[in-house]
């Protein structure tokens, strides 16, 4: 070990503390993003017999419509 690791400094307690910082912004958060039910907004369809698969779902008429000139 060298005498820069035993000492404390100004670069090592900021780090210190934005790491708590971020864990205690974290722990706040995700508690409220479990208790929300994920709402479905399309009833799920059953897949195609004979594969493919594709329809115009309501996301995919809104980004048809943003790619519009």
């Amino acid at each position: 070990m060298s005498d820069n690791d035993a000492k404390p400094s100004r670069r090592r307690f900021f780090a210190g503390a934005a790491t708590v910082g971020a864990a205690a912004a974290a722990s706040s958060v995700l508690p409220g993003l479990a208790l929300k039910p994920t709402a479905s907004a399309e009833p799920a369809r059953p897949a195609p017999e004979r594969g493919g698969g594709y329809w115009l779902s309501e996301h995919v008429q809104r980004y048809y419509q943003t790619t519009q000139l």
